[in-house]
């Protein structure tokens, strides 16, 4: 048995976040991550200027431009029958320092938010440690129990636990901890398309005989997002991968001559879903990011809401730890500071998957048909002041927050 300040569960961006930002402030922290490395592909890649700008107020900034990283400013789409590309966003509008959004491959901003909170005393990271479950004592949460990846049990003693182990965390299994599941109409194949030097740069989207594919620019190849109908992934492996290439050339006929997709064993499937607990923690537990929300990928902006809220848990709690007395209400502040901008970047997805995304699969929209693209699309593409509100959302989502002063540097 070990005992720390804080158990932090996960080690994604949210939790390495919080953990560096506690260790800083003097407040002894474990983070408990059940792989062995960061090593993942088709995770979110997206550092957007909310999570920059925090980087520099801890003193990272520079470490992280030393990371091999591709910068998106616009995100364009073709509209109309030639397939003239119109841009929807464009990131140089915004007064920032800050005005794009790195593609940074998670694993090295994940082992660069490590290796600095390394070098705090009061810091410690488990690998290859897997939470199977918490310790439940007179009504309390008092820590986790652990299996390692060499079979060895244990536990971690923590006055808080912090649950950031994303949609399939062991909180959830707590049924105190209501979920509220918001349907979805989609889920997403992830794959890789080569781009050559002269290829469109930044975001591509493109909509067309029922098809939304999105290509995300980085440098030597797309990250390529295939928009499908919720649970029709099987009915689509069910054909040859030739066909599913000749629908992508459809869409994008400039990568004619060059190969595409090899095999079906190269495109991941995304199980697409957005939820959000009632309530975000119970005594001695509190959930922030994918644990407490679960985010649709429209807009990219899971990871950004997800560090938010680690810096706001930061913030609000690490004086209470450092106590070491944290109460019901020191960790229903977090949640009452996050819940709003929450919900409402909810409510956008929500609206997202039903003008846009939905109309998209069933073939009412079609990008080679502006007469069909949705209202607030013809408004951001024939209005200038218009195309300054996508790009403030999709980089800011709707609320900065500031670090404890303790961890700046």
């Amino acid at each position: 048995m070990s005992r720390a300040g804080c158990c932090v569960v996960g080690g994604g961006p949210a939790g390495m976040v919080l953990g560096l930002l506690l260790a800083r402030c003097g407040v002894d922290v474990t983070v408990l991550e059940k792989h062995g490395d960061f090593l993942r592909d088709f995770r979110g890649d997206t550092v957007h200027p909310t999570t920059l700008s925090l980087l520099e107020d801890l003193g990272l900034a520079q470490r992280f431009a030393r990371l091999a990283q591709r910068r998106v400013h616009q995100v364009r789409v073709p509209i109309g029958e030639d397939g003239g590309f119109v841009t929807l966003a464009d990131f140089t509008r915004l007064r920032t320092k800050y005005n794009y959004i790195a593609m940074v491959p998670q694993w090295d901003f994940l082992d660069l938010l490590a290796d600095s909170a390394r070098e705090e005393a009061s810091f410690t990271l488990r690998m290859n440690t897997e939470v199977t479950g918490f310790l439940e004592e007179g009504g309390r949460i008092n820590g986790v129990r652990y299996r390692t990846r060499d079979g060895e049990v244990g536990e971690v003693r923590a006055p808080l636990t912090v649950a950031c182990d994303g949609r399939d965390s062991v909180a959830r299994t707590l049924p105190q901890l209501d979920i509220h599941d918001f349907s979805t109409p989609m889920d997403v194949m992830w794959f890789r398309l080569p781009r050559h030097p002269d290829d469109p740069e930044g975001g591509v989207g493109a909509v067309s005989r029922g098809q939304f594919t999105i290509l995300i620019d980085r440098g030597d190849y797309y990250q390529t997002a295939a928009i499908i109908a919720k649970g029709t992934d099987a009915e689509n492996r069910s054909h040859p991968i030739d066909d599913f290439n000749s629908r992508l050339l459809a869409q994008f006929p400039w990568m004619s001559g060059r190969p595409l997709v090899q095999a079906w064993d190269d495109v991941k499937l995304l199980d697409v879903q957005l939820d959000r607990m009632r309530r975000w923690h119970t005594p001695g537990l509190l959930c922030i990011g994918d644990a407490a929300h679960a985010m649709s990928p429209v807009g990219g902006v899971g990871i950004n809401l997800a560090v938010q809220d680690a810096v706001a848990a930061a913030r609000y709690l690490e004086e209470p730890l450092r106590r070491g007395l944290v109460t019901r209400a020191d960790v229903a502040a977090v949640q009452r500071r996050r819940w709003p901008t929450t919900a409402l970047i909810q409510s956008l997805q929500r609206a997202a998957h039903r003008r846009v995304v939905l109309p998209a699969l069933r073939g009412d929209i079609d990008f080679a048909r502006a007469s069909t693209l949705p209202l607030p699309l013809r408004l951001t593409e024939r209005t200038p002041w218009a195309r300054r509100i996508p790009p403030y959302l999709l980089a800011y989502g709707a609320l900065r927050e500031h670090p404890p002063p303790a961890a700046v540097r």
